[in-house]
C-alpha cells in the first residue's frame, strides 16, 4: 500500500523534470495524478507514463482561468482534490543590471502568482472534504542569495512568505500548507541554461557530494503530501544535499 491510496493531486508543471519525478512518485504512491503544463502534449505523455491513474492537460498558471479549468478538470473526472503541487515555474538567467519591470512582472505572474491562484482555487473543494495538502516549490536560492536570479528568487521568497501565512490560515480546516526548497538540481531545464555551469562550484558548497537528481526531491514532496504529515505545516523543507543548513 502506497502513503497517497485513494487520493487525488495536482502537479502543475509536470511535464519535465523535477515535477515530472514529482507526479511519478505520488502515483507510485497510490494518487491519481493530474499534470498540468503549458507544454500539452509533454503533459499528456508524462500522464501516460505513470504508474497508476492519470490525466495530462495544458495549464499556464499565470491565467486565472487555465488554474480554474484544471482544478474543475480534475473533480469533473476524480470528484475530488487532495493534494496541490505548485511546481511550474519560470528559471531565468540574467543579470541585475538587465532586469525590467516587463521581466519582473512575468517571473511573478508565473511563479508567485500562479501558486496563489491554484491554492485559491482549491481550496473550496478542500474545505468542504475538511482535507487537504498544498506543497510548494521554493527554492534554496532565498537562503543562497544566488545571483543573477534576482525576480525569481524574490517570488520564492514570496512563496516561502505565502507558505507560512495560509499554513495559519487554513489550518482550522483541515488544511496544510509546506514548502520543499530544492538546490541546483539536474532537469532537463537546467542542462539546457547556464545553470548548469554552477554545478562544480555548488557542490563544494554541498555536505554530500554529486549532482541533485528530480527523483531526490520527489519523496520529500510524497511525504508532505500524505497522511504522514498531518501534524507539519508552515514548513521550509531544503533538500539539496547540504547545500544550506537552516
Amino acid at each position: 500500500m502506497g502513503k497517497l491510496d485513494g487520493r487525488v493531486a495536482i502537479v502543475t508543471g509536470g511535464a519535465q523534470g523535477i515535477g515530472k519525478a514529482i507526479a511519478e512518485k505520488l502515483s507510485d504512491e497510490g494518487a491519481s495524478v493530474v499534470i498540468a503544463d503549458i507544454n500539452e502534449e509533454g503533459a499528456k505523455a508524462a500522464a501516460e507514463g505513470l504508474s497508476g491513474e492519470g490525466l495530462g492537460m495544458r495549464a499556464d498558471v499565470s491565467k486565472p482561468d487555465d488554474v480554474q479549468a484544471m482544478v474543475d478538470a480534475t473533480v469533473d473526472r476524480f470528484g475530488r482534490v487532495d493534494v496541490l503541487v505548485n511546481n511550474a515555474a519560470i528559471v531565468p538567467f540574467i543579470a541585475w543590471d538587465d532586469v525590467d519591470l516587463d521581466h519582473w512582472r512575468t517571473i511573478m505572474s508565473v511563479n508567485l502568482d500562479g501558486p496563489f491562484m491554484a491554492i485559491k482555487a482549491v481550496e473550496k473543494p478542500m474545505r468542504e472534504a475538511g482535507y487537504g495538502r498544498n506543497v510548494n516549490i521554493a527554492s534554496n536560492t532565498i537562503l543562497a542569495g544566488t545571483p543573477n536570479m534576482a525576480a525569481y528568487v524574490a517570488a520564492k521568497g514570496g512563496i516561502l512568505g505565502m507558505t507560512r501565512s495560509l499554513a495559519t490560515e487554513l489550518g482550522k480546516h483541515g488544511i496544510t500548507v509546506n514548502a520543499v526548497a530544492p538546490g541546483l538540481t539536474e532537469s532537463e531545464g537546467v542542462k539546457a541554461s547556464p545553470h548548469n555551469e554552477a554545478f562544480g562550484f555548488v557542490e563544494q558548497l554541498q555536505a554530500i557530494p554529486g549532482k541533485g537528481q528530480p527523483r531526490q526531491i520527489a519523496p520529500a514532496v510524497a511525504f508532505l503530501a500524505s497522511e504522514e504529515a498531518d501534524w507539519v505545516t508552515g514548513q521550509l523543507l531544503a533538500v539539496d544535499g547540504g547545500h544550506t543548513r537552516n
